[in-house]
């Protein structure tokens, strides 16, 4: 079959892979495609809504017995040094975090990664939820992981009372002393994303990234799972490829995709 050909074709050689499966939700998710110069600016007459897919499960062990497969699948087909993330929400993350603990085992677990967003509308009878939860696995201890590809310069803002400097060498630095040792913060050196992601906004109706897919990620996101994980040449995988968000994510940083 078309499945066990790919198991062999591909086995081990993929370097990372995102997962942004369904969410459970129950719902059915549309595409609006734009048609011709009309649709491209903007008239809705001249744009037609097609269903994405359907989110509808006959119960939850149906759910889980997909998302199984895949992740069998995955790990699969993952390098020894690869890694994997599983992109969910509060639905499903429980879940999920325990059936990955039994296909990668719980030793490569690296993150619960938390994605915050701001968005419209609030809750009235709970806290709003305003983040999604992606899961960071690696293959093997063998893994390879950069984060430098993905850190900020720490750049010119004051931080708490430390005191601005410049050392022999002619670099700036943020200086605060505690229990008699110095601790310094240079403002040309990077700093590395927590497992909190806060700085990546989810996109907006009318952002200029939007190809009418109504679960589309932000190419944002995808670069930082990417860069952080993989190098030039590497193959990156996305099995519920969506929006193709993670196809042009690595397309555009010299990845190849599956």
């Amino acid at each position: 079959t078309e499945l066990l050909r790919i198991q062999e074709e591909w086995r081990e050689k993929l370097q990372m892979i995102y997962l942004d499966p369904h969410f459970f939700t129950g719902k059915t998710f549309s595409y609006k495609q734009k048609v011709g110069e009309e649709g491209w600016k903007g008239n809705p007459q001249y744009v037609l809504t097609h269903q994405a897919y359907s989110d509808k499960w006959k119960d939850r062990e149906t759910f889980l017995t997909m998302l199984r497969q895949v992740l069998i699948l995955s790990r699969h087909l993952l390098k020894p040094e690869g890694s994997i993330f599983l992109h969910l929400d509060y639905r499903f993350s429980a879940h999920a975090r325990l059936l990955m603990d039994e296909i990668f085992g719980e030793d490569n677990f690296l993150n619960e990664i938390v994605w915050v967003y701001k968005s419209g509308g609030r809750a009235m009878q709970h806290f709003s939820r305003k983040h999604d939860t992606i899961l960071f696995y690696r293959k093997s201890k063998q893994h390879y992981f950069n984060p430098d590809a993905v850190g900020k310069p720490r750049g010119l803002s004051k931080r708490n009372n430390m005191k601005r400097q410049i050392d022999d060498d002619g670099r700036v630095y943020w200086s605060i002393r505690s229990g008699n040792k110095e601790y310094r913060y240079y403002e040309d050196s990077k700093v590395l994303p927590s497992d909190v992601w806060d700085d990546i906004s989810h996109l907006q109706q009318k952002h200029p990234e939007r190809t009418g897919y109504d679960t589309q990620k932000p190419e944002a996101l995808l670069e930082r799972m990417i860069l952080s994980t993989s190098r030039n040449g590497d193959w990156i995988g996305d099995f519920f490829a969506g929006s193709g968000t993670t196809l042009a994510a690595a397309q555009n940083n010299a990845r190849k995709w599956f």
